[in-house]
């Protein structure tokens, strides 16, 4: 009985082995093919030694691929410091300007936030008045539009879908207000009003249509009377048509695309330094006027980045360094990594910062 018993044992454990190494020998085999799919270029922009010098990571950008890359940092209690490589320019090969104007793209969100906090603090805008309180014309063509109110939309809160997203939006973009806004009419809703967060460019440009229908003029005028003006910032402009050199901006390109679109007219445009001014003063506080930092505090985040064909940027400010760190980059490529490109040298810019600071 005993001896029956042991080699019954004896089979189970082989068994058991067995099963084992047919296990590790998957995990093994699907490790391998894994490695097919590993974007490697970003692992090697990872796992490269850091360098000594800021201006050597950013040198390294055009390794990864990048036409042009600038760089600005304004340390607390010292000097700014600039940074760029590549070109301005690719085709006529003009060396890239760490001066040069840039689209922002959605950064300029952060300027649409303030300013409507600052008229809701003069009693101009109700945050808590729905979308169709002050465009009733639009009931019946966006879900829950007498539910969402513009705090929700400031806060990305809203559920409206992304007019971007609509199908090969980026070939053909629209110029006008109503002509973005007419893409996403009597689609569903992606949730319910506040029940989640989604970010939509849609809310944004409701956001500048409600600014224009209060004010009586132009989003653009006020944001130059209210931030840009007591900032001192000369090198940020609406949108080309306040541009009378556009050799001025970084030629963007976006890969399989043979066309410089710094002519598309898309959105601001500002200097890497004009850039960083706004988001000192944007997280230092002292950019606000009585009661307008506790309601901006309770709508919307303090550094942002920005992405549309041929630009894209991250600004972002370190409270452990007391420094505000600017980056623009080109070119896109939506479906590659060029994107997470970007994120890997701006963080390995923010280590080297941290480093010297150590």
């Amino acid at each position: 009985m005993n001896s029956y018993i042991l080699v019954i044992i004896k089979f189970q454990i082989m068994a058991k082995n067995k099963k084992k190494r047919i296990f590790q020998f998957l995990l093994i085999i699907g490790t391998v093919i894994s490695l097919f799919y590993v974007p490697w270029i970003l692992v090697y922009a990872w796992i490269l030694p850091l360098p000594n010098s800021i201006q050597e990571e950013v040198n390294k950008a055009v390794d990864h691929g990048f036409d042009a890359t600038i760089v600005y940092i304004d340390e607390a209690g010292k000097s700014p410091t600039f940074y760029a490589s590549g070109w301005h320019d690719p085709k006529q090969k003009i060396p890239a300007n760490p001066h040069a104007l840039f689209k922002i793209a959605s950064i300029s969100k952060l300027y649409v936030a303030v300013a409507i906090t600052k008229l809701a603090n003069d009693k101009k805008i109700d945050l808590q008045k729905t979308v169709a309180d002050y465009f009733p014309e639009l009931k019946g063509k966006i879900e829950n539009i007498d539910k969402i109110t513009i705090k929700m939309l400031v806060q990305h809160r809203s559920g409206i879908p992304n007019f971007t997203n609509y199908p090969n939006y980026w070939a053909n973009p629209k110029e006008t207000s109503k002509e973005k806004l007419a893409l996403i009419y009597n689609l569903p809703a992606n949730f319910a009003p506040d029940e989640s967060y989604e970010y939509s460019n849609t809310n944004y440009l409701l956001l500048r249509d409600l600014m224009n229908k209060t004010l009586g003029y132009s989003f653009h005028q006020y944001i130059k009377e209210e931030i840009l003006i007591p900032l001192n910032l000369k090198n940020t402009f609406a949108s080309l048509d306040e541009i009378e050199n556009l050799d001025k901006i970084v030629s963007g390109y976006h890969v399989g695309y043979d066309v410089d679109l710094k002519t598309d007219k898309q959105g601001m445009i500002a200097t890497a330094q004009d850039v960083a001014t706004f988001l000192r003063a944007l997280n230092n506080g002292s950019l606000f006027k009585n009661g307008e930092k506790e309601i901006y505090d309770e709508l919307y985040i303090y550094n942002h980045t920005g992405l549309i064909p041929g630009y894209q940027s991250i600004a972002k400010y370190h409270k452990d360094l007391d420094a505000v760190v600017i980056q623009f980059t080109s070119p896109t490529d939506f479906k590659g990594f060029n994107w997470n490109l970007s994120e890997i040298i701006y963080n390995r810019i923010v280590k080297i910062l941290r480093k010297k600071k150590d």
